[in-house]
């Protein structure tokens, strides 16, 4: 990315503003440096360290999981944030809190989740971000005095971590609720529950509808350079990827029908002409030994696709919009179509070589029958089963859906670790 440093732009009060006002403990810190510490300490980003990112985390002697994701995804977010003109306190929080919502076993539990909660408006992980930003997690409450209709139906008027509007919105990769996406309204994508609306009406205030502030597309980006390098560097090093048959004719075609998911405007030969351009660089593995040399050059790969994806993205936005700050809704990110194209073919990468190995596949099927057992257990012999807090949320619930949730909401904050012994325990 480019050396010259970008003076940060100010934010105006209402991105400072937070759903309930409170005072600074201590005076010189910003409102976004507070909002990065909250999220740093809370316990709902520790629990991600026990979550799967794409190999199980007991199943590894040197795991990624989704904590690990998110710390590499707000130091890529970070910098490029920065770079840009953007609060890099802001953006890192945005990064940091974008898959605190993640259930156990990743986008398995997500779909199992999903088909459980039906009857409650179903599971999404960034709705359950937001609801664990502006609910679940225990740092605020609003005050006794407060308006029930500015909070309700928020049993307890608890506020979550309180954070700014601005970093609630740079969180935001989905602004809509289910059944709303902009584009397909059939897409299993959104970011918001119908009963967290009111808080997710707040934090929109003021911004075009549909539309992800600078930062989140910011977020967005780092995110998919983040997972895209490191599961092709887990691959590679596990042995399960082997560059050489990335040359394979047939292979190739397999691929690229995999990579159409993640780029659906490209056509079959940009995706041959990408995974071409990629290969021909010096820094891309032609074998991997396990060797010592042979781990740094894996990490110089990951370094070299992180820049090579970050710096076509800052210059291509730079060419746009010229060289001021560029924050909230003042610009959005640009990426060349034919880098998006080369992040693709890598996800397609780690997608056929790792997630799709047969023991994946099984594990997957096990997996999406312990959520499942484990909703069907909880939920009829709920308030029995679930922690104080959750027991409390299905007690006060007003109707059979809230219910539902607060049983949904439980489960979601497992550890892989603690689903399964959760499972053992009741069945």
């Amino acid at each position: 990315m480019n050396d010259t440093p970008h003076r940060a732009a100010p934010y105006d009060p209402s991105a400072e503003a937070r759903w309930v006002p409170e005072p600074d403990k201590r005076p010189g810190r910003t409102a976004f440096q507070r909002d990065r510490a909250r999220v740093l300490h809370s316990a709902a980003l520790r629990r991600l360290a026990g979550i799967t990112q794409v190999v199980a985390p007991m199943l590894s002697d040197f795991p990624r999981t989704r904590l690990t994701h998110s710390l590499e995804c707000a130091q890529v977010g970070r910098e490029l944030g920065a770079a840009l003109g953007c609060d890099p306190d802001l953006v890192e929080t945005g990064c940091l809190a974008h898959d605190i919502g993640h259930p156990p076993f990743g986008h398995t539990g997500e779909e199992a989740l999903d088909q459980a909660a039906e009857a409650c408006g179903g599971f999404e992980g960034n709705a359950q971000s937001l609801r664990i930003l502006t609910r679940l997690e225990p740092k605020r409450f609003a005050p006794l005095d407060e308006a029930p209709a500015r909070l309700a139906p928020w049993p307890g008027h608890s506020v979550g971590l309180n954070l700014s509007r601005a970093a609630l919105d740079a969180a935001t990769k989905y602004p809509w609720p289910r059944g709303s996406h902009p584009v397909d309204p059939a897409s299993t994508k959104y970011g918001v529950y119908a009963d967290d609306l009111p808080v997710f009406r707040w934090l929109r205030k003021g911004s075009p509808a549909d539309r992800k502030c600078f930062e989140a597309t910011v977020m967005d980006w780092s995110d998919d350079v983040a997972y895209s390098t490191h599961d092709v560097e887990d691959g590679l090093q596990a042995g399960h990827i082997d560059p050489a048959v990335l040359r394979s004719a047939e292979e190739r075609g397999e691929l690229f029908k995999i990579a159409e998911r993640y780029a659906p405007e490209a056509e079959a030969e940009e995706f041959g002409e990408a995974l071409d351009r990629l290969g021909s660089e010096e820094w891309w593995p032609r074998t991997y030994d396990g060797s010592a040399r042979a781990r740094a050059g894996l990490k110089d790969l990951t370094s070299q696709l992180i820049g090579r994806f970050c710096l076509a993205a800052e210059q291509a936005t730079r060419a746009r919009y010229g060289p001021g700050p560029l924050t909230r809704y003042a610009a959005e990110l640009v990426v060349p179509p034919a880098v998006r194209v080369e992040c693709a073919v890598l996800k397609a990468v780690a997608v056929r070589y790792v997630m799709q190995r047969e023991e994946q596949a099984k594990l997957r099927s096990r997996q999406r029958i312990v959520i499942a057992e484990l909703a069907d257990a909880l939920t009829r012999s709920a308030p029995y089963g679930l922690d104080p807090v959750f027991a409390a949320l299905y007690e006060e619930a007003e109707d059979d859906r809230a219910a539902l949730r607060a049983v949904i909401d439980q489960i979601a904050t497992l550890t892989d670790a603690s689903a399964l012994a959760l499972h053992a325990r009741l069945l």
